[in-house]
């Protein structure tokens, strides 16, 4: 996780360096049985609600051994905490589309080759991030000649990198669960910078080259009846931060206790519901006698003793102490889950532009933590586009022409904004106005509109007084 201790990746690297007479198969048997996805399925498991609240059981000592107890209240109530988080920055970072800038022709052509579907693959992406510490786009040409990709999950994926700088991505395995004629399988993918070769293991068995695939190994993708390699590994890593960590790394104990404590407190009050109750001179021969007669009854029968009776006793809940020690845990949720609390008292009824900043102060803080790894992913994808329209023949394009802005999706005061706005035209380009006004969400379209608008006003100026059915443009009413 830190600097100072080899990666998962490192460790890859140095062992295929140190095996090189080991086999590819060898070598994924290795590489896929020590592939460890237990820490990135947390983050998806909380996303769900699947918290460790509902793995919890009671147990109590009976002759010197630890027995379940299934009789006493064992509520479990998990709280959708790490979902909360986890959408916020979502929302807040890739909610509106991410912006491409650059040459008009190349910008073009990139959204005619990404299509809408782009900005859904980026809040897959920023999800499956957030929750792993990383999640991968794979670009690749389908059968009819058209760009495509798809997100692979990370637990699917280990990358290797080269041995020296740890930078350069060099190959990846793909590895994934299926079935063979009923039997559990696992099919793997070896992707290099030129080729992919399938393997499948099946059962307990070793790695064998797929016999099924017609072509094995076989090119990235064919363009006409051409194979091709794209010369670099088609897999480009999003990753959540600088560890590569879930979110949930950083306050999953505090959303453990929070569980604990409700659930405990759901637990007591179920609990104190049943009387405790004292007998004095009671006829019964047993407890369970007692209850039973008291169920059905409504009535138990005494001694005749002046000492008999029955008293109860009951026990009173610290609420006071419980909803402080909870209303902490929410605070510090927030506070190091570094979201934004909404709770009326600290958000108020119409806030300022300045009072919005502030709320959303820790929350901007991690989430341009994933937008500068994310800019990194978008260069990449931006270069594969740029290898596609080489191929096509449509050009040739420079991948580092193409600039990227999140629109990052914040709340606002819509009167504040607007009053900039309006103060703003003149100082900066009406483009820049357009793109910060509260009410457009579509800076292209908007100007697009305003230009059509002034175009139409030129028009009526002039000539104001149109005939009708004028196919001649003529000059309306002062013609002859």
């Amino acid at each position: 996780m830190y600097p100072n201790i080899p990666t998962f990746e490192q460790q890859i690297s140095a062992k295929m360096a140190a095996e090189t007479t080991n086999t590819n198969a060898k070598i994924l048997k290795d590489l896929i049985s020590s592939h460890n996805t237990i820490e990135m399925m947390k983050g998806v498991r909380y996303y769900f609600n699947e918290n460790d609240i509902k793995s919890r059981k009671h147990y109590f000592w009976r002759d010197g051994q630890k027995v379940e107890d299934q009789t006493k209240p064992n509520n479990k109530i998990p709280h959708g905490w790490h979902k909360l988080l986890v959408d916020q920055k979502v929302s807040y970072i890739v909610g509106k589309p991410v912006t491409f800038t650059g040459p008009d022709s190349f910008v073009k052509k990139v959204n005619e080759v990404l299509t809408e579907d782009f900005h859904d693959y980026m809040v897959e992406l920023g999800l499956g991030a957030s929750n792993k510490g990383l999640e991968w786009l794979h670009p690749y040409i389908d059968e009819e000649g058209n760009f495509d990709m798809i997100v692979v999950p990370a637990e699917q994926v280990i990358p290797i990198y080269d041995t020296s700088k740890q930078k350069n991505l060099e190959a990846v395995i793909r590895y994934y669960p299926m079935s063979v004629n009923g039997q559990d399988a696992i099919r793997a993918e070896w992707w290099t910078k030129q080729d992919v070769t399938y393997y499948i293991a099946i059962g307990t068995g070793d790695y064998e080259p797929d016999t099924t695939e017609p072509v094995n190994p076989a090119p990235h993708f064919t363009y006409g009846d051409v194979g091709y390699g794209w010369g670099e590994v088609p897999f480009i890593e999003f990753a959540n931060n600088q560890f590569k960590v879930s979110d949930l790394t950083f306050y999953k104990e505090l959303i453990d206790d929070y569980d604990r404590r409700v659930s405990d407190n759901s637990n007591n009050l179920e609990e104190l519901q049943a009387l405790i109750y004292v007998l004095k001179g009671y006829e019964g021969q047993s407890l369970s006698e007692f209850m039973e007669n008291l169920r059905y009854y409504k009535a138990i029968s005494l001694d005749a003793d002046p000492g008999a009776g029955v008293d109860t006793l009951s026990a009173e809940l610290p609420i006071q102490s419980v909803n402080s020690h909870l209303d902490r845990l929410r605070e510090s949720i927030f506070t190091f889950g570094q979201g934004v609390d909404v709770s009326t008292d600290k958000f108020g009824s119409a806030p300022s532009g300045v009072a919005l900043k502030f709320l959303f102060s820790l929350l901007d803080l991690k989430a341009s933590m994933l937008e500068r790894k994310f800019r990194k992913g978008l260069e990449w994808v931006i270069w594969f586009v740029a290898e596609y329209l080489s191929i096509k023949g449509e050009g040739q394009f420079n991948y580092k022409d193409i600039k990227f802005t999140f629109n990052k999706n914040i709340l606002m005061n819509d009167l504040e904004a607007s009053q900039i706005a309006q103060n703003s035209t003149g100082i900066i380009s009406e483009r820049t106005i357009l793109a910060n006004h509260p009410w457009v969400t579509n800076p292209e379209e908007e100007e697009k509109r305003k230009k059509e608008e002034r175009e139409e006003k030129m028009t009526q100026m002039q000539d104001p007084y149109p005939l009708p059915n004028d196919q001649s443009g003529g000059t309306g009413a002062g013609s002859a």
